[in-house]
C-alpha cells in the first residue's frame, strides 16, 4: 500500500495514538492509571491512557515507530504525547508509579510529568534517527500560550526543541473568547491563524533546534460552541486559514476533520 502511494507522489505520515491506548492497557491494566477499586481510570469518552513514566510503556510505542518505519512510513507522528487532560486536578486519586521520579523529591507533580513527556520525545527523536525517519508531535494550541503546561505535561518549548516537526491543533472554535484579542475566533479564522503563527514564529525561532511548523488547521464546524460563536466551516473558511498560513510564509499544513469529508472549492 505504501509503494503504491509512494508511485502516487504521496508523502505517507504513520500517526501513532502515543499514550491514549485503551486496546493495550486492557490487556496490560498496570500500564495504565487504576482506580481505588483497581479497575482502570477512563475519561469521559470511555478512553484509558497509558503512563507514560513508564519505561515498558515509551518502549511499546517505540516499538511501533520502529515497524512503521521499516514499513516504509516517511515521517512518524506522535499524538496524544501527553497525560489526559485535566490529569493535575485528578491524577492523585489513582495509582500509578512515577518511574525514575518516583522518589524525586527535588520536583515537584507537574515537572515530573513535563519530564517524562519531553523525555519521550528526545527519545523518539534518537531511536529514530537511524532508520532515517524524522518525527513529528502533535500539540495543543495552547501549549504555545501557556509553554508550561504541566497538567498534561507539555512544555511547548522544551518539545519543539526535540522534534523534526511540531503540528499544533490551532483550529479556531477551539479558543476562547479573548485568544489573540479575537473576541469570536471561530468567526475570524483568517486572523486566528495569522496571529497565532506570529506567535508561534518567535518562540520556535528563538530555540536551539526549531523544528518545522506544520499546524492542524479546521474542516468541521463547532456547532457546539454556543450560539453567535460559530460559522459554517466551508471551502471559503478552510481557504482563509491556508491562505494566513502562506500570508505567513509557511506553507506545510494538516486538516482535522473526523469522518475524513473535506471541502471542495479549496486552493489546497
Amino acid at each position: 500500500m505504501i509503494e503504491d502511494f509512494h508511485n502516487r507522489g504521496i508523502y505517507v505520515i504513520g500517526r501513532v495514538t502515543t499514550f491514549k491506548d485503551s486496546i493495550i492497557t486492557e490487556k496490560h491494566p498496570d500500564w495504565g492509571f487504576t482506580l481505588d477499586d483497581g479497575s482502570l481510570w477512563k475519561n469521559a469518552q470511555d478512553e484509558a491512557f497509558m503512563n507514560p513514566f513508564l519505561k515498558e510503556v515509551q518502549d511499546y510505542d517505540l516499538k511501533i515507530a520502529k515497524l512503521a518505519a521499516q514499513a516504509g512510513f516517511d515521517e512518524i507522528q506522535f499524538d496524544y504525547v501527553r497525560f489526559a487532560e485535566g490529569f493535575e486536578t485528578f491524577g492523585d486519586t489513582l495509582d500509578y508509579s512515577k518511574g525514575e521520579f518516583e522518589n524525586n523529591t527535588e520536583m515537584d507533580e507537574g515537572e515530573k510529568r513535563v519530564a517524562a513527556i519531553t523525555g519521550f520525545v528526545q527519545r523518539a527523536r534518537e531511536e529514530l534517527q537511524k532508520y532515517d525517519v524524522p518525527i513529528s508531535i502533535d500539540v495543543f494550541g495552547y501549549a504555545l500560550q501557556v509553554r508550561h503546561a504541566e497538567g498534561i505535561g507539555q512544555d511547548f518549548d522544551k518539545m519543539a526543541n526535540q522534534t523534526d516537526v511540531i503540528s499544533a491543533m490551532i483550529y479556531p472554535s477551539h479558543w476562547g473568547s479573548g485568544s489573540f484579542d479575537l473576541d469570536k475566533p471561530d468567526l475570524q479564522p483568517y486572523e486566528l491563524v495569522k496571529r497565532y503563527l506570529d506567535e508561534e514564529q518567535e518562540v520556535l525561532g528563538a530555540l536551539d533546534h526549531p523544528p518545522l511548523s506544520r499546524p492542524w488547521i479546521q474542516d468541521f464546524t463547532a456547532s457546539w460552541i454556543g450560539e453567535g460563536n460559530w460559522m459554517e466551516y466551508d471551502a471559503d473558511a478552510v481557504q482563509a486559514q491556508i491562505d494566513a498560513i502562506y500570508d505567513q510564509g509557511q506553507n506545510e499544513y494538516l486538516i482535522w476533520n473526523a469522518n475524513s469529508e473535506y471541502s471542495t472549492g479549496v486552493d489546497y
